[in-house]
């Protein structure tokens, strides 16, 4: 009798755990993304998906946030507990059996968010599906739509939800600009781990998210009373989320351009080393050559923490500027 055929995913499992047993991947490797297996096994995306949870619910791989999936490092085999010949199953209260393991929870809409939050973390909102969140939660594909009406609706939710992650101290600071310093590092802070955060909208087209709006209140709140009129007041909150979102989009970015080559950001440098020398080389950019030939020992990192922080400080100076003595 014909045999039948093994699901791709579970070839797409066996593979990875080969690889791992091998040593062609060790623990804390980044391993496919879900995009690069549907590219190299030509399957969907749901299926890769599904691939990556399997390994995700035997303890192989785990999701690291910014980084992908990555091997998982093996976990010590817990001691059996020795047992007495005349020990008898626990028994509850009542005298009766007590049960066995629990089932899986049963599918909520903070489950399905939960999900979609852990894809779009790890891999990035291009890699976030309908179907690969059912397949991440091991339901069936329209299981989800019980509870969302579309992967937009499902965005919203994942928004507000990372919004919400964070909020403000009470008694909060009464400086102006220390609260301003705040509200910009705990964006910036939700930024980082949610990078995808980054790429939802436009300025021109703000998103009426309750927990977003926690955010906007502590700006606006930080310029009531210096005396600046409501279009000011606005147009300063907007650059101070933007500021943010300016500099978290790379984040987002860089996660896509790994996913989809397969090189982090210190690889790819390395490659366009070269093309730089010789755009150095050129005589037609002294002084970006001679800022250049200064990092010829130490080199120069590209921190975005760094910069954050220069970028605030910078900002700040110049609403410094704006408001004067009104503060006093």
């Amino acid at each position: 009798m014909p045999t039948t055929a093994e699901p791709p995913y579970l070839r797409i499992v066996r593979e990875i755990r080969r690889r791992i047993a091998d040593g062609e991947l060790q623990p804390g490797d980044r391993v496919p993304s879900t995009r690069q297996l549907a590219s190299e096994w030509n399957v969907a995306i749901a299926t890769a998906t599904r691939a990556l949870t399997t390994l995700s619910q035997q303890g192989v791989v785990r999701a690291q946030p910014r980084v992908g999936t990555v091997v998982a490092a093996p976990e010590p085999a817990p001691a059996r507990p020795r047992r007495r010949v005349d020990q008898t199953p626990p028994r509850s209260a009542a005298g009766l059996p007590s049960p066995g393991p629990r089932s899986e929870p049963e599918l909520t809409r903070d489950r399905v968010v939960r999900a979609a939050l852990d894809i779009a973390d790890a891999e990035g909102l291009e890699a976030l599906s309908m179907r690969g969140v059912a397949a991440r939660l091991g339901v069936a594909t329209m299981s989800p739509y019980r509870y969302v009406h579309s992967k937009e609706d499902l965005v919203l939710l994942m928004a507000d939800t990372a919004y919400g992650e964070r909020g403000y101290p009470e008694p909060h600071p009464t400086g102006w600009r220390e609260r301003l310093e705040l509200g910009a590092r705990t964006l910036w802070a939700l930024h980082r781990q949610h990078p995808w955060l980054a790429q939802l909208s436009p300025l021109t087209r703000p998103l009426p998210l309750p927990n977003l709006m926690v955010h906007g209140e502590w700006v606006l709140a930080a310029l009531d009373g210096l005396g600046l009129d409501p279009a000011t007041m606005l147009d300063l909150n907007v650059l101070v989320y933007s500021f943010v979102q300016g500099l978290a989009v790379h984040l987002e970015r860089e996660t896509q351009a790994r996913a989809a080559t397969g090189i982090t950001e210190e690889e790819w440098i390395e490659r366009q080393g070269p093309a730089i020398d010789a755009l150095a080389e050129s005589g037609g950019h002294p002084t970006y050559a001679r800022v250049l030939e200064s990092f010829t020992r130490t080199g120069y990192d590209l921190d975005l923490d760094r910069l954050f922080e220069t970028g605030l400080r910078a900002l700040l100076d110049g609403f410094t500027v704006l408001v004067g003595d009104r503060a006093e």
